[in-house]
């Protein structure tokens, strides 16, 4: 099937549309570039008179084209909206007007609106000069009216926030005059109003500044630096038009030749002469361009050249030259080693190759005569190789031993050819032999035995270790390849609880593996190299199963039983440590996922009974009372010291008896407890909610009490009632010397047990007796004692609470 990209539907169903002609319309909008995600458009819905349900039922849409998707449908509130960041500049670069063309789709019917988007420019962008200075160098003789042509400032913004103008400071010297260019764009040139003078002022800075016509108004500065030069008129002379030297051709580098010298009549920087070697030989030789001195850089051959001729040229600042010529002879002396020529060799070299196999044949040629150019070739005598002279100048290299490429892989052979002149020169060259492999190594292994720990609920596909072989030999020889051995385990083929991959030796588990069904098991890999015909080599691996932590441990007494009312029984005659029951629980584990622990999650009461930690007995941990209850539920936690731990629970029921009888009428409600402890939430929520309504009932009688006695005691502060001193019963005021003094008051603390009740010694008072009405006071005294005789407290709480609420 053809796949449609998505402009060409787009472009079908614009042409269904076109032929439907049910409606159309045209709208445009004028925004400016930079407005942010989300800023509105334009009310579409509005402009185009359409119901904004109209967008919903007609699946109003976007289409953009090609372009990117700046500007979206909102069809909640039928609004255009900005969905991404507009930049002018980078959706049409210097061409304007910049708009978006976009279309409205609309469905049953279907309609097409045609939307323009115009994209306004603002001055967001800054002229600008593509280097931060330009340099010119101009001699003090340059004429009035000179012109110098300068870089252009690139503002991508158009219009009147595109580049408008230059300015240079200062103008002593030049003035700017702009071209308008066929594209629109201005090139500037500046302009030489007045003659330069190098010894008034040799160095001028000038700022040139681009500015454009936006608002706020954007800038761009560039330093243009003018370098003065000094005019010249007089030319260098050489000393001599011939120079000569002599020179052997073994002379070191940097061997002083000869000194050239010439003049100049100028003076300054036009009196300074540099020296230049304006022939090919200047590899060779060398010049200084101050002193004149000509030296030797290279290497000279007599049998090459026997004299050099070397053109030299002196220049001055100004550019004016002259020129003279310096002849080196070059004498002759035993300077040629001998040039070793390869004419065949063989790269590889098959360890299987018979000693006197001829591997490469040299030619050695010395160019010098007599007894220098007399040639003898030599190679260490360490490596299975000799090299023989078969005739004049002709040599070959051939093996000498048996080849092993086990023990060395490659041969750099150094062959060094020495002349016999005096002193003797030599040249050396070093023959790169491969010594190519045949199959003659078996795999081996890195270990005898490979041991490999995989946990229990392993993953399938879970790389398990990695068997590893070398082969000593090389490239196809050397590819080890590890295969399974075919083996049974438990009745399975091995096959079924790992493999093997081929290329890396790694062992994955095949399936989930159970610590409660297999320990370890041991299977064979074989690793099988390339060769023809190939070898190999096996290795036993053992894999050993690690337990996890994945069983629960198991309660085997007592037997946990839904209807059961099976209960132990504890005569109240029991001693300390009495022998309840025990506790029985296994774990299928194995190690330290195995040990067992037993604490008392709860009990009906936490003292009565204790549970041995390591054997689950559970004991008496006091003397049995006639006061404990008969039904005692114990339960007991079963733990595990895995990691996570795992645990089980157990409940115990327990009778304090010492009849049968008595122990039935007790637990005949063990079957309805679930039921119990069902409506004991809802009992506890309720008497919350009473006590909680009680207290704020309690809270709002105190307060309207403290209210009414502060009311009471204001009129009474205000009446003109006679003062009467009244002391309580047993204390009598007499001053410092009774039992309590006036200037302190007394707190009481009380309970509904007159035996808990309390009073305390509180703060200081300056007041021992108070004004008050009589019959008031004795009234709300009457009321205040009547309470506390309800309240059952001592006849001395009650004084002491008596006239603390008097005074």
């Amino acid at each position: 099937m053809e796949t449609i990209s998505g402009a060409a539907v787009w472009f079908s169903v614009l042409i269904c549309i076109c032929g439907v002609a049910a409606a159309f319309g045209q709208v445009s909008y004028s925004i400016p570039e930079e407005m942010s995600k989300g800023a509105m458009v334009g009310n579409i819905a509005l402009d185009l008179g359409l119901e904004l349900n109209r967008l919903n039922s007609g699946n109003a849409r976007m289409y953009s084209g090609d372009n990117a998707e700046y500007v979206a449908l909102d069809k909640e509130r039928g609004v255009l909206v900005i969905k991404e960041k507009i930049d002018r500049e980078a959706l049409c670069g210097k061409t304007t007007p910049c708009a978006l063309h976009l279309q409205m789709i609309l469905e049953n019917p279907m309609e097409l609106y045609r939307i323009t988007v115009e994209i306004t420019d603002t001055n967001d962008n800054a002229p600008n000069f593509q280097r931060t200075q330009m340099k010119f160098e101009i001699s003090e003789s340059a004429v009035t009216g000179a012109t110098f042509m300068l870089e252009k400032a690139v503002d991508p913004d158009v219009g009147i926030n595109g580049l408008q103008s230059y300015v240079l400071k200062p103008t002593e010297n030049f003035v700017l005059k702009l071209h308008s260019q066929m594209d629109g764009d201005k090139s500037v040139e500046m302009i030489l109003q007045k003659p330069l003078d190098r010894e008034e002022q040799g160095h001028l800075t000038l700022l040139l500044t681009a500015l454009d016509g936006g608002e706020p108004r954007r800038s761009g500065t560039v330093e243009i630096h003018v370098t003065v030069l000094d005019s010249n008129d007089n030319a260098p002379i050489f000393t001599q038009k011939t120079y000569q030297a002599t020179m052997t051709e073994n002379a070191p580098k940097e061997t002083k030749l000869a000194t050239v010298r010439a003049t100049d009549a100028d003076s300054g920087a036009y009196g300074a002469v540099t020296y230049y070697v304006s022939s090919p030989m200047s590899e060779l030789f060398r010049v200084d361009p101050r002193s004149g001195d000509v030296t030797l850089t290279g290497s000279v051959d007599f049998e090459k050249a026997s004299h050099y001729r070397l053109d030299i040229q002196a220049r001055d600042q100004g550019g004016l030259s002259d020129s003279c010529t310096l002849i080196i002879d070059v004498l002759d002396v035993n300077d040629n080693k001998p040039s070793i020529n390869i004419l065949s060799m063989s790269n590889s070299v098959s360890e299987e190759s018979k000693p006197a196999t001829v591997i490469a044949m040299l030619n050695v040629n010395d160019p010098d005569s007599g007894k220098n150019g007399h040639v003898r070739c030599d190679i260490d005598e360490s490596i299975p190789f000799a090299i023989k002279s078969t005739s004049d100048r002709f040599f070959s290299l051939l093996t000498d031993d048996t080849l092993d490429r086990e023990k060395n892989s490659e041969f750099n052979v150094s062959v060094t050819c020495s002349d016999d002149g005096v002193p003797s020169l030599s040249s050396s060259v070093t023959l790169r032999l491969q010594i190519s492999d045949v199959n003659d190594n078996s795999p081996v292994f890195e270990r005898a035995l490979y041991e490999g720990l995989v946990g229990e609920n392993n993953g399938p596909g879970l790389a398990v270790l990695a068997v590893k072989a070398h082969d000593a030999d090389w490239n196809q020889n050397a590819r080890v390849t590890y295969l399974l051995e075919e083996s049974s385990i438990n009745g399975a083929p091995v096959s079924s609880y790992v493999s093997v991959n081929a290329d890396s030796g790694v062992v994955h588990a095949v399936r989930s593996f159970d610590y409660e069904q297999i320990k370890s098991f041991y299977f064979c890999v074989r690793a099988q190299d390339g060769g023809s015909p190939s070898l190999y080599s096996n290795v036993t691996v053992k894999i050993l199963i690690q337990d996890q932590n994945d069983n629960a441990p198991q309660i085997l007494y007592p037997i946990q039983s839904g209807g059961s009312l099976v209960a132990e029984m504890v005569p109240r005659a029991a001693d300390v440590g009495y022998l309840v029951t025990k506790v029985v629980a296994v774990d299928v584990d194995s190690g330290q996922n195995a040990w067992l622990s037993y604490k008392l999650q709860k009990a009906t009461d936490r003292a009565l009974f204790e549970v041995g930690a390591q054997n689950g007995e559970i004991r008496t941990a006091r003397q049995v009372t006639d006061k404990d209850p008969v039904k005692q539920k114990l339960t007991v936690v079963v733990e595990d010291n895995g990691q996570p731990s795992r645990s089980a629970t157990v409940n115990v029921n327990v009778a304090v008896a010492d009849s049968f009888p008595e122990v039935l009428s007790e637990f005949t409600d063990f079957t309805h407890e679930k039921e119990k402890n069902e409506n004991l939430t809802f009992y506890l929520v309720l008497a919350l909610a009473a006590v909680s309504f009680l207290f704020i009932c309690c809270l709002v009688v105190i307060i309207s009490v403290k209210i009414y006695r502060w009311r009471q005691s204001r009129l009474f502060c205000q009446s003109n009632l006679p003062v009467i001193p009244y002391y309580p019963p047993h204390y009598a005021d007499t001053g410092r010397t009774g039992t309590l003094q006036q200037m302190y008051n007394y707190e009481v603390c009380m309970t509904t047990d007159s035996r808990k009740s309390d009073c305390k010694f509180s703060r200081p008072s300056s007041q021992g007796v108070l004004i008050m009405d009589p019959k008031e006071t004795l009234r709300r005294l009457q009321k205040e004692k009547d309470l506390l005789e309800d309240l059952d407290v001592s006849e001395e709480v009650r004084t002491v609470f008596l006239y603390s609420s008097y005074l």
